[in-house]
């Protein structure tokens, strides 16, 4: 089966209220067009997962993040690939989120979560996500 390598944002900030909340893009293309995940794309030859992640949110929301630690690697088999996806927290340095290849987008609250219908891999990690907006609210 062949795999796909890719990288994935958890961009986090906060509401006026204080509230952690994180960004969610519902993808605009391909097979899984439609479906809720965290943004981010494939790492390509030569860039380090960190690398990728940065090109890829400038490429996808002409934004500048700062990469933090990773959150976890999910591993997932979609029905013609299996998906190695390095997540991990994201801050926003500069930009405004311009939304160039997806649908749509929105930030969430912990208790916003199960509100979109995220993608199989990305349900994965939504839990630790969840319980790590909790501990840093």
């Amino acid at each position: 089966m062949k795999v796909i390598r890719v990288v994935a944002a958890v961009i986090k900030a906060a509401n006026e209220q204080g509230e952690p909340m994180i960004f969610a893009t519902q993808r605009g293309y391909g097979d899984l067009k439609g479906g809720w995940e965290f943004p981010g794309g494939k790492i390509e030859e030569g860039e380090t997962p960190k690398e990728a992640l940065k090109r890829e949110i400038m490429e996808e929301l002409d934004t500048e993040i700062k990469v933090g630690k990773l959150i976890d690697t999910i591993e997932y088999d979609y029905p013609a690939f299996h998906l190695s996806m390095d997540c991990f927290w994201c801050e926003i340095v500069k930009g405004e989120l311009v939304l160039k290849e997806h649908e749509a987008a929105r930030w969430l609250t912990r208790e916003q979560l199960g509100e979109v219908e995220w993608l199989p891999a990305d349900v994965t990690l939504i839990e630790k996500v969840g319980d790590e907006m909790i501990q840093h609210s």
